[in-house]
Formats: structure tokens, C-alpha cells, sequence
């Protein structure tokens, strides 16, 4: 029997939506009801907005050698290449081919994105669809104000550029299509680390008028006013990553009396994230429809650390690009004030790019495990479950 190819387009559109009821809307077609994806947070996310404002070389990225491994010039992301959420997009065409309806200009690997687009830097100029989400990231930012301040696009600056966004779907698809959209958009956060790094490595008298106690209590304070913030716009389906503990990285330890780890990095960092691990629960309960997923980034990094050659690496604590002990001088590219810096030749090797952020390869096994891992390390769902639907017993 021959099928005309209109009526093979049916038959596909068909067992599509009865296999993946949300990924159908009347209007557009197969997948116009795709989901989004919306990314907040620091340069472990950032995909290059920082280019885009009034900032310094410490706080940019868009300079060789970052982005070797992938992109050519570089686009402003603090790694040799992709970051976790352009691997998460990866991931992401598995369940949503690249049979969407919308496209835009942003760099692609055919062989592995099949056409899915990277969620675009929200100030990039020229970017002004957003069809599959938005990256609000911005390198150095914390939850806290404070935290580099005047440098970065700080999370409440955000949850602000989210809110003009929303304003812009509103306009352009009318309010239930933005509704749906938002609602079923999937939103990224990584942030905190800077709230703790930066006091010792700039201002250590930041601390002084807190404990280390109400300190974490303001940061997880701000985080939650964001979380809420996109909550009541419709967002209900968030992935955390936890904030790493910095201590024994090239860039903190280069800093230490005889080159040691600062413990005291390290132990607000893990009251941190067991404030936070104790807030998306009560959240859970206080948030209609709030879901989230927590990867324990923090665990991965350490384990790759320590033990360099299971993971695929050769170096687990010396920096690919800097100066310095550990090549923890933030030197790399030789624009941040020190020209003199040194590079590897395969950046393949170190689990660090630079003084303070892991390489593409370590990115790549992050995204996987947020992607797919199980509740050892990403919990109570992995992202995966967003993306595909969680059976409603589990709901």
C-alpha cells in the first residue's frame, strides 16, 4: 500500500501526541507545546551575558583560549567549551526532536543537537524570540546583591529580564499560549557559590556582622524570593545544582597559608546546601505544583578530584589555564591584569579549565548525571523526568 505523504504526516502527528500528549497544540502543530528551558545563576551556567554589560575582564570570558574545544570565537562561557546547560539541550532533543517548528541562529553540532538551537543569552543582541527558553546566567553572580555588585547581573536583575520576557510571550502568543509555555518550561538554577567565594577572596569583612548561620539564612532568603518570584508567574518545575565547595579548588587554595584547603569555604558552603536541601522540601509543600530536581554537583566535583582517572581526566586539582601554584591565578588569556599565564595542551585532561570552573569534558558528565542520575546524587526526580513526563502516582 502506498501512503500519501500528507497522510503519513497525520499518522506520525497521531501516535506522537498519543505518546507524548503534551508535545501537541492545535495551532502549530507536532511539538509546538514543546517545553522550555529557562537558566539562572552564575559562570557555571552563563553562556556569555556578561558580554553585554558594563563589567571587567575578571568577569568575561570572551577571549582565547576559553572555548577551544568547541566554539570559534569564543562566546563569553568560562570553560573550553559547552557548559551543563547546553548539555542538558542536548539531552533535551532526545525527547523533543529537531522536528520543532522554530529555529534561531545560535552556533549548532549537527551530529549531536539535531537542529535543537542552544538556549540563547538573553542579552545577546539580535536574540529576540526565545521560542525554546532563555539563559539569564551571569559570571560572579550570587544570590546576595553584594555579591560582586556592579559587575554582574545579580539574580533579582534575573528574575527582572524573566519578567520582561514574560511580557514578550504575552505580546507575541496572547496569555494562555504563554501561560502553557511557562508553566510547562523547565527552570535551571546555580547559584550561592559566589555569595561564599567572594569573601575570601575579596572582603573577607563581609562575614563580620553575621554568623555563618544567618549569613547562608540571607542567601537561601534572596534565592527563595526568586524561586517564588517565577512561581507566580507559572513556572513549577525547577533543577538545582548544589554549590560546589570551593575550598581545595586551584583558585581558592593558590590564596592559602602553605597552599592548603580553606575549611571554613567549605563548611558555610555545606551548611548552604543542607539549608537548601531543607527549603525546596518545605517549598514542596508550600508551593502549589512546585517540583524540583537537586544534582549534588558538590560530591561530583570532589570525587573527580580525588580520584582524577576513573572519571577520564589526568589532573584532578591544577588548573588547565592560569599562572601560579595549582595555576590558580585567574591570569587566563592574559587580560585579567597578569599577562603571563600558562596553558595545557589538552584541556581534555584537567577536570579545571581555568582557576575556578570545571572543563567541557567535566560539564558534559554533570549534565549526564543531572540528566539521568539516580536519587544517590540527583533527587527526588532527575531532569529527564521533567522533560518526559512524571507518571501522575508520583505527582
Amino acid at each position: 500500500m502506498v501512503v500519501a505523504s500528507s497522510e503519513l504526516a497525520v499518522l506520525v502527528f497521531v501516535v506522537l501526541c498519543l505518546s507524548i500528549p503534551t508535545a501537541c497544540l492545535s495551532s502549530h502543530g507536532i511539538f509546538d507545546q514543546h517545553v522550555a528551558l529557562f537558566v539562572f545563576g552564575d559562570s557555571l551556567f552563563d553562556p556569555g551575558n556578561n558580554n553585554y554589560i558594563n563589567t571587567t575582564a575578571d568577569f568575561q570570558a570572551n577571549h582565547w583560549p576559553y572555548g577551544q574545544s568547541y566554539f570559534n570565537p569564543p562566546t563569553g562561557r568560562f570553560s573550553d567549551g559547552r557548559l551543563i546547560p547546553d548539555f542538558i539541550g542536548e539531552q533535551y532533543q532526545h525527547v523533543f526532536p529537531s522536528s520543532l517548528p522554530y529555529h534561531n541562529t545560535m552556533p549548532l553540532d549537527a551530529a549531536e543537537y539535531a537542529g535543537l538551537p542552544l538556549i540563547p543569552a538573553y542579552l545577546e543582541p539580535g536574540n529576540n524570540e526565545f521560542t525554546h527558553g532563555a539563559n539569564f546566567a551571569s559570571g560572579g553572580a550570587g544570590a546576595l546583591i553584594e555579591s560582586h555588585a556592579g559587575f554582574v547581573v545579580d539574580l533579582q536583575t534575573q528574575l527582572r529580564y524573566f519578567g520582561n520576557l514574560e511580557n514578550h510571550y504575552k505580546q507575541s502568543l496572547g496569555d494562555t499560549k504563554a501561560q502553557q509555555l511557562l508553566s510547562n518550561a523547565v527552570y535551571l538554577f546555580s547559584c550561592g557559590a559566589n555569595d561564599y567565594q567572594k569573601p575570601f577572596v575579596k572582603d573577607h569583612s563581609i562575614f563580620h556582622p553575621y554568623t555563618h548561620e544567618q549569613y547562608v539564612d540571607m542567601v537561601i532568603g534572596n534565592l527563595t524570593n526568586v524561586i517564588k518570584g517565577i512561581h507566580e508567574k507559572g513556572g513549577r518545575k525547577y533543577g538545582f545544582v548544589t554549590a560546589p565547595l570551593i575550598g581545595c579548588w586551584p583558585g581558592i587554595r593558590m590564596r592559602q597559608p602553605g597552599n592548603t584547603c580553606s575549611v571554613e569555604t567549605d563548611d558555610i558552603t555545606r551548611l548552604h546546601n543542607q539549608q537548601l536541601s531543607r527549603k525546596l522540601k518545605n517549598l514542596e509543600k508550600e508551593l502549589e505544583g512546585f517540583m524540583y530536581t537537586k544534582f549534588d554537583i558538590s560530591t561530583s566535583i570532589n570525587n573527580r578530584m580525588k580520584n582524577p582517572s576513573k572519571y577520564g581526566f589526568k589532573e584532578g586539582e591544577i588548573a588547565c589555564c592560569g599562572s601560579g601554584p595549582f595555576r590558580g591565578i585567574y591570569s587566563c588569556g592574559g587580560i585579567r591584569g597578569i599577562k603571563e599565564y600558562e596553558v595545557c595542551e589538552n584541556s581534555s585532561d584537567y577536570l579545571f579549565f581555568d582557576s575556578f570552573h570545571p572543563n567541557e569534558v567535566a560539564s558534559r558528565q554533570f549534565a549526564e548525571i543531572f540528566w539521568n542520575g539516580d536519587s544517590k546524587i540527583t533527587e527526588p526526580y532527575n531532569l529527564k523526568a521533567f522533560f518526559e513526563g512524571i507518571p501522575n502516582d508520583e505527582l
